[in-house]
């Protein structure tokens, strides 16, 4: 279907003034619509904050993890591809699309096209990672005593770059006419308009990865209650002493809990949009209604790095670093390494308690 984030203004809106987009192209040229200043002035400040935002943030999380040696686990990294998509969202996206909401395009067919290319990009990588972060967590859940062997940096460095690659190829070959014959889909001049296949992108991009995620994180948390349970129940029978004090500590739950929020806010950021997608209603819904739609969309690019702040100590420790320009000084790449190794260490504790478990399980 044809894809335009910004449908046209209302037929009140068309009435009060109408301007040619180019005035020397009298029969081609597009017609103007002026909207209201109070909201082109609402859509100008709040996308350029966001925007500025989300640049920044992102760019915070890009510099910790890849700066910080410490910081270079497999989760992180799948946090890396994350971030540098949200950055790009950020960076290039979100300008244009301040662009795209003016009632003329004056950059032309390549660079709505080009838009569009970068938009689809990013917005694909940010799924397929999600579905990664997914797959990491399952396997660090219910399988923690094989994760050290079969979730490596150097396979998940592989399993990036075969995802930006593939998001690449696909949105290559799903904007395949635009990009041979930019502008082919617009009807007149000053207009930013593409056409592509939108139930293959839906089912592809939304759908299967969606049920992806949530089939493993129902299957995460399933698990990790159970064997809490299992845990309590069977030291408790152990009364080898006169009083058994039972803490199981949830170091383990600590990621899949923080990571299960920023699949959870990619789910309510995405689903409006995917959602009127489906249904055909992004066409009725209005100028305003669509323009929030989108800017959840964007909006979740700004949200996951204020999630790392929340939950992740060693993110908070980073940018301070990094604020106070300390980051400059000699071996601060090792700055992170105290945080890092406690995390480490309740992990290696987790490791352990859950391997005395399963003998435990064994020996009755």
């Amino acid at each position: 279907g044809v894809s335009n984030f910004f449908p046209s203004p209302p037929l009140s809106l068309m009435m009060e003034e109408t301007e040619l987009c180019f005035p020397q192209l009298l029969n081609t040229s597009c017609k103007k619509h002026t909207r209201p200043h109070s909201d082109r002035m609402l859509i100008y400040i709040v996308f350029s904050f966001i925007s500025l935002l989300t640049a920044s943030l992102n760019l915070l999380v890009i510099i910790s993890i890849s700066h910080f040696r410490q910081l270079h686990t497999p989760t992180n990294l799948l946090l890396l591809s994350l971030a540098v998509g949200d950055f790009l969202v950020g960076l290039l996206v979100m300008p244009f699309q301040i662009l795209l909401a003016e009632p003329c395009w004056f950059l032309g067919d390549l660079m709505c096209v080009l838009f569009y290319f970068f938009l689809c990009i990013t917005l694909c990588a940010s799924v397929v990672n999600m579905v990664l972060i997914s797959v990491d967590r399952y396997v660090a859940i219910c399988d923690p005593l094989h994760y050290q062997t079969k979730i490596t940096q150097k396979r998940v460095r592989i399993f990036v770059l075969l995802c930006w690659i593939y998001c690449a190829f696909y949105i290559i070959l799903l904007l395949y006419d635009n990009l041979e014959q930019p502008g082919r889909y617009n009807s007149c001049y000053g207009e930013c308009v593409i056409n592509y296949n939108g139930a293959v992108d839906v089912l592809l991009f939304f759908i299967i990865p969606v049920f992806a995620i949530i089939i493993l994180y129902m299957r995460v948390f399933v698990v990790a209650a159970s064997q809490a349970r299992a845990m309590r129940s069977h030291v408790a029978a152990v009364t080898l002493q006169r009083s058994v004090t039972v803490t199981v500590k949830k170091s383990e739950l600590k990621a899949a809990r923080t990571l299960g929020i920023l699949v959870a806010v990619f789910l309510m950021c995405y689903c409006p949009y995917y959602s009127a997608a489906i249904s055909g209603y992004a066409i009725t819904l209005g100028f305003s209604m669509n323009l929030v739609i989108t800017f959840m969309v964007y909006f979740n690019s700004c949200l996951n790095p204020v999630i790392y702040a929340f939950f992740y100590p060693w993110f908070r420790k980073s940018v301070k670093l990094i604020v106070t320009l300390e980051i400059l000084q000699p071996n601060s790449c090792e700055a992170t390494r105290e945080t890092v190794e406690t995390e480490k260490r309740h992990m290696a504790f987790s490791m352990a308690r859950q391997m005395c478990f399963y003998m435990l399980l064994l020996t009755y």
